[in-house]
């Protein structure tokens, strides 16, 4: 896992490094399909309340844009992570005074918030055995479930129609994710997809804590224990 996170964290600072705070820059083709990524990552937030934010993977921090242009009443705590210094230092650069805002270097969330985000974060495998990648996506799953009180948002491509694969590459059916959120993760999935690009979006939430029944006879035990 740590020389997975290696090569990760290499090939991310490359891309900064070469492109800069722009959408080529976190390996996004444009800024159009960067955002509408947003929009369906987003449907797991109520904007309707003040809520804290994980964006896990946040390269120069787009997220915070995009928020500040299409939810600019929202109260919104945000916090970027991304396992890539180069990028936080990019990010930190760019929004250098945002209130309510930061940035962190980190392999995991770190931080316990209402949601977290994760936008291609699973995508690019660089030529890790498939059963590895998947075994650093359920660690990534895990983390986002413990650090989210809500729930969780994150987005995969899907596989092409040939079922072509290619080595550089993640795709996955959603019924592989839907599974693992459900049943391990013990969580409630919505799947979006058809939204113009090739791949689907899962918005994922922890269930409702149920109370504890309460033991048979509890009630007249009360009623004759002394007052």
């Amino acid at each position: 896992m740590r020389r997975l996170r290696a090569r990760v964290r290499e090939y991310y600072s490359g891309t900064i490094e070469r492109h800069g705070p722009t959408p080529r820059g976190v390996d996004w083709p444009n800024a159009v399909s960067q955002y509408l990524r947003f929009v369906q990552l987003l449907k797991v937030c109520d904007f309707r309340t003040p809520f804290s934010l994980n964006d896990f993977g946040c390269g120069y921090g787009a997220l915070l844009e995009f928020l500040a242009m299409r939810h600019a009443e929202a109260e919104v705590a945000y916090r970027g992570i991304d396992i890539s210094a180069a990028m936080i230092a990019a990010a930190r650069a760019r929004w250098t005074g945002r209130r309510r805002a930061e940035f962190v270097v980190g392999s995991t969330c770190g931080r316990m918030a209402d949601y977290a985000l994760a936008s291609g974060t699973f995508n690019v495998r660089l030529g890790h055995p498939p059963t590895d990648w998947e075994n650093y996506v359920e660690t990534m799953l895990s983390d986002l479930k413990a650090c989210s009180r809500v729930g969780f948002a994150v987005n995969f491509m899907l596989p092409h129609d040939d079922k072509a694969a290619e080595d550089e590459l993640y795709r996955s059916p959603p019924e592989r994710w839907i599974a693992f959120c459900r049943q391990e993760l013990d969580c409630s999935v919505r799947l979006l997809k058809g939204y113009g690009l090739r791949e689907f979006t899962l918005l994922i939430r922890r269930k409702p804590r149920t109370a504890a029944p309460r033991q048979a006879g509890s009630r007249k035990a009360a009623r004759r224990s002394p007052r």
